[in-house]
C-alpha cells in the first residue's frame, strides 16, 4: 500500500516554489535588481461554470465541547470556514485566496529562503465576492475538507465552482494540520504540532481522521442549528448535506458519514482510507472515489481495493490520466508555473475542469436528484478519466 504522509505526498511545496521564484525572476531582464520582480506575478484560479455568482463569508467557530487534541493548552476547538453560496449579483470586495501572513507561512514552511513575495500568492486571482447578496432559494451544504497540510485555499477552485452550480459551500480550515491558518486574534496557527513530528500521533493518521469527523460534526451542528452561526444560512437545504475531501479530507468524508448520518453522499479525491471503509458503514448512500492512475487504479491502494465491495450503495471509482496527488487542487497551479508539470501531464485547467465535472455532477444526482449521464461510463469528450469495477 502507498502510504499518502505529509512528507511523501507533498515533496513539490519543498520544491516548486523556490523554483517558481527562479522561473519567474528568468523572464525580467531586471530580475536581479528588481523587488518588485516577484511581486510581479500573476496567479489566476479557472473561471467557476455554473450559472450563478459567488459570494464569499469567512467564519470563525468554537467548540466549547472539545478540548483541542493537538495543542490542548489553547482550549476549546476552534476553526475557521469559508462559506460560499450562491449570489444574486457579482458585487463586492473580490475575495482573497489567502491573507499574506497565511501565504508566507506557507512559504516559511515549505521553501525556507525563498524570495518569492508572499503577496503574490495571497494575491491569486479568484471569481468570490465578500458582502455578495445571497441568491433567493435553499440550496444543498456541501462541506470541504482539505489534505493534511494545506491550507483550505487548496480546494478554492472546487467551492466556487460548487456555489456557481447552486450549492451552499462549507471549506474547512483544521487548525494546526495545515501550513498555517490566520485566526481573528491575529495568530497563524501551523501544522508544527503534527507536521513536525517524526511519527503520526499515536493511532497514526486514523487519529487525525477521526478528530476531523468530530470537527465537520461540529460545522454541520453551527449550520444547521436553531441560531445557526451564519447569517445567510437559511440558503441551506438541511436535509441534502454532502461532502467531499482531497487527500487526509477524502478519508474523512468517508469516516465522517459514518458517523453522522446527516451526510448523504461522499467524495474521495486521491486519498488513502485509514482504514479501509468498514462493511455497512456507508449503508446505501452513494460515494465516489476519485484519483490518479499513478496511484489509484486497482491494485495500487489496497485501502481503496479494500472498501470497494463495502460501499453497498451507488458507486463509482474513477481514475484520471496524467494525473498526479495535487492535481484535483489549486495547488496544480502552482506546480504548472514552476515548470514542475510531469511532461505528457494533464495541464492544471484540465484537471481542476475535469475534477470539478464530475464532482458537480455526482452532488447533482445524489443530492438535487438529477440524472447526470457523465457518471454512467466513460466519454468521448473524456478520454483521460477510466472507470473501473475490480
Amino acid at each position: 500500500m502507498k502510504q499518502h504522509y505529509l512528507r511523501a505526498r507533498l515533496p513539490f511545496l519543498a520544491l516548486a516554489l523556490p523554483l517558481l521564484v527562479t522561473s519567474c525572476a528568468t523572464t525580467s531582464a531586471a530580475s536581479t535588481s528588481s523587488p518588485t520582480t516577484t511581486a510581479a506575478v500573476k496567479l489566476e484560479l479557472p473561471r467557476p461554470t455554473g450559472p450563478y455568482p459567488v459570494g464569499r463569508d469567512i467564519l470563525h467557530l468554537v467548540d466549547k465541547s472539545r478540548t483541542d487534541p493537538w495543542v490542548p493548552k489553547d482550549g476549546p476547538r476552534q476553526l475557521m470556514v469559508s462559506m460560499y453560496y450562491p449570489a444574486r449579483s457579482a458585487t463586492g470586495a473580490s475575495a482573497p485566496y489567502m491573507t499574506v501572513e497565511e501565504a508566507r507561512s506557507l512559504l516559511e514552511r515549505k521553501a525556507p529562503g525563498a524570495t518569492l513575495a508572499a503577496e503574490a500568492i495571497a494575491a491569486t486571482r479568484t471569481y468570490a465576492h465578500t458582502g455578495a447578496d445571497p441568491k433567493k432559494g435553499r440550496y444543498p451544504l456541501v462541506v470541504l475538507s482539505p489534505g493534511l497540510g494545506l491550507h483550505r485555499a487548496s480546494l478554492t477552485s472546487l467551492a466556487e465552482d460548487l456555489g456557481s452550480r447552486g450549492y451552499v459551500v462549507a471549506l474547512v480550515d483544521h487548525a494546526y494540520e495545515s501550513s498555517g491558518t490566520a485566526f481573528p486574534d491575529g495568530s497563524v496557527r501551523t501544522c508544527a504540532p503534527l507536521c513536525d513530528q517524526p511519527k503520526p500521533p499515536e493511532g497514526g493518521q486514523a487519529t487525525i481522521t477521526k478528530s476531523r469527523t468530530k470537527d465537520i460534526s461540529f460545522v454541520i451542528d453551527q449550520l444547521t442549528d436553531r441560531h445557526p452561526a451564519w447569517k445567510q444560512a437559511r440558503m441551506i437545504a438541511t436535509k441534502q448535506i454532502g461532502m467531499a475531501g482531497h487527500s487526509l479530507g477524502g478519508d474523512a468524508a468517508a469516516a465522517t458519514m459514518g458517523v453522522d448520518k446527516r451526510v448523504q453522499a461522499g467524495v474521495n479525491l486521491d486519498g488513502t482510507f485509514h482504514p479501509a471503509i468498514p462493511a455497512g458503514n456507508l449503508g446505501k448512500r452513494p460515494f465516489l472515489l476519485m484519483g490518479s492512475q499513478a496511484d489509484h487504479v486497482p491494485g495500487k491502494d489496497d485501502t481503496w481495493d479494500g472498501s470497494w465491495p463495502n460501499i453497498s450503495g451507488w458507486k463509482r471509482w474513477l481514475t484520471v490520466a496524467g494525473t498526479g496527488h495535487s492535481s484535483f487542487t489549486d495547488l496544480s497551479i502552482l506546480e504548472k508555473a514552476a515548470g514542475m508539470s510531469t511532461p505528457g501531464g494533464l495541464s492544471p485547467q484540465r484537471s481542476l475542469q475535469i475534477t470539478r465535472a464530475y464532482v458537480g455532477a455526482f452532488f447533482d444526482q445524489h443530492l438535487k436528484h438529477k440524472k447526470e449521464p457523465l457518471l454512467d461510463g466513460p466519454t468521448s469528450a473524456n478520454p483521460e478519466v477510466a472507470f473501473h469495477n475490480p
